[in-house]
């Protein structure tokens, strides 16, 4: 990318044309040097990005099934097709590398596949003569104008877990894509205008706080639907039901992963390195504390260390690469003050990720980087259990037994994803039951659900009562208007001032 690359918003169908207050940086993380800027929104453009959607919305509410479905099978072509190309800005402006972007961009995919099917997930409930000659029935309705609030680590994936559900539901859209990787957000806008969506149903804000406080407080936003760390998932929680709108607002995760002592230690072990450090461990669903439960941590950690080892760090854009580097030098920085935090708290460093050889020097010298790293012996007071690092550093927490195991996940408050690995068919039943965490997998260590199931957490992992995508998430984007009608018989008239009964 050329270092005079420039990002703006998209608004009623184009880009933003007009002058900038504020600007941003984007860095390429696997150099650290700025590759462009992105316009940050006053609150001028969050009033045109609304007023677009606003004016959109009643012509968007009134389009047929049939033909809103349309559009959206287009659109999930034309993302097919250019699936390649988003995933290589997604990679450049992040870091992570393009395969993984790819996958991202796939499982974005499978919502918008869902979405398609909106002629049937919009019917609703009809009961004939429910009194003498009264039909009763129920019909969903869209709100109007909708918000989401996305975060840095999945550009694409996250926005389409929102938008393609409250499109097809009738709703206009304005997205906040975070300003760390904005490029994949306004090409995800041209592919919307490409299918045909009416200017102004699609837009996009970049910016800061600014922008999202002001859709937070705007009066004509109806709903807001957030992904992020549990504080700000709580500010915007707060903040948007103070100003009457509907929230989901998906916060920070702490994702267990226990091990049974007759587990496959070899599955268990990939497991852990593909859960743990895929995507540079900037994942709200990673798996960041292994619970291994005794006699098998010091096996399974041979194991992992083994497979640390042969593990390629370097470019998004290196098909030799397997882990690229982390989003900012900030971030990066953060992540790294774990390591001696836990080490002067007590944990082993096991494996230490600023040792890890890079690809491209001296180009990557500068890069935003670390390696996989793993501590040990880690306790429940240390900061690097308690934290959510969002970073690739696996913690390894030694228990007695599984009781043990499930008391100090339901001490922890987050409660967004979990895994258990056995091949006790009981215990992974009986896990599944007790544990107060919204996705559990079973042997399988990142359990995000198919786009017709739903996802969230539980706990200090959600705020709200809807989770994303899924029939939840029509739920969401719509509101049930239940109707009641009788259609005279000719003959029939009269007067009765008696309150209303079934007969």
């Amino acid at each position: 990318m050329s270092a005079g690359k420039h990002v703006t918003h998209w608004i009623n169908g184009k880009p933003h044309d007009g002058p900038a207050e504020q600007q941003g940086d984007i860095y390429d993380p696997s150099t650290g040097q700025i590759a462009g800027r992105v316009d940050f929104a006053a609150p001028a453009e969050v009033d045109a990005a609304v007023a677009a959607a606003k004016a959109a919305f009643p012509g968007w509410r009134d389009t047929s099934l049939s033909k809103r479905a349309g559009i959206l099978f287009r659109f999930r072509e034309l993302l097919n097709t250019h699936k390649g190309e988003i995933a290589k800005l997604i990679s450049a402006e992040h870091g992570k590398v393009e395969s993984d972007a790819a996958g991202e961009v796939a499982r974005g995919l499978e919502v918008a596949e869902f979405a398609c099917g909106i002629p049937h997930l919009l019917k609703g409930g009809f009961s004939e003569n429910v009194s003498s000659k009264v039909d009763a029935y129920s019909i969903l309705q869209p709100l109007g104008v909708v918000a989401g609030i996305t975060p840095f680590n999945f550009p694409a994936m996250v926005p389409m877990w929102m938008f393609p559900v409250a499109i097809a539901c009738g709703n206009t859209f304005v997205l906040k894509p975070s300003e760390k990787d904005p490029s994949a957000s306004i090409r995800i806008a041209e592919l919307w205008a490409e299918a045909g969506l009416p200017d102004g149903a699609f837009n996009v804000l970049q910016g800061d706080k600014v922008a999202v406080d002001g859709l937070l407080e705007h009066p004509d936003v109806k709903a807001v639907s957030f992904v992020g760390s549990t504080p700000i998932a709580r500010y915007i929680y707060e903040t948007a039901a103070r100003n009457g709108k509907r929230v989901q607002a998906l916060g920070g995760a702490k994702n267990h992963m226990v091990v049974l002592p007759d587990a496959d230690l070899d599955l268990a072990a990939d497991a852990a390195v593909n859960a743990g450090f895929g995507s540079a461990g900037e994942r709200c669903m990673a798996i960041s504390v292994l619970v291994a439960v005794e006699p098998v941590a010091d096996e399974l950690l041979a194991k992992i260390k083994e497979r640390v080892a042969g593990l390629t760090i370097g470019p998004g854009h290196d098909e030799r690469s397997e882990m690229g580097p982390l989003v900012t030098r900030a971030h990066r920085d953060k992540v790294v003050s774990y390591l001696d935090s836990g080490v002067a708290q007590g944990a082993t460093l096991a494996v230490d990720g600023r040792e890890t050889p890079v690809l491209g020097a001296p180009e990557t010298d500068d890069g935003f980087w670390l390696g996989p790293t793993v501590l040990d012996h880690v306790t429940a007071e240390m900061d690097c259990y308690r934290d959510e690092i969002f970073g690739p550093v696996l913690s390894v927490v030694r228990v007695g037994s599984y009781d043990e195991a499930m008391a100090l996940l339901d001490a922890n408050p987050y409660g967004n994803g979990t895994a258990i690995f056995t091949n006790d068919g009981g215990a992974a039943r009986r896990f599944q039951n007790e544990v107060e965490v919204g996705m559990v997998g079973i042997n399988v260590p990142i359990p995000v659900p198919m786009a017709y199931y739903s996802f969230g957490g539980w706990k200090a992992s959600l705020f709200g009562d809807s989770h994303a995508h899924g029939m939840e998430g029509v739920h969401f984007y719509t509101r049930t208007k239940a109707v009641t009608a009788r259609w005279l018989d000719p003959s029939h008239g009269g007067v009765n001032l008696g309150f209303p009964t079934n007969g």
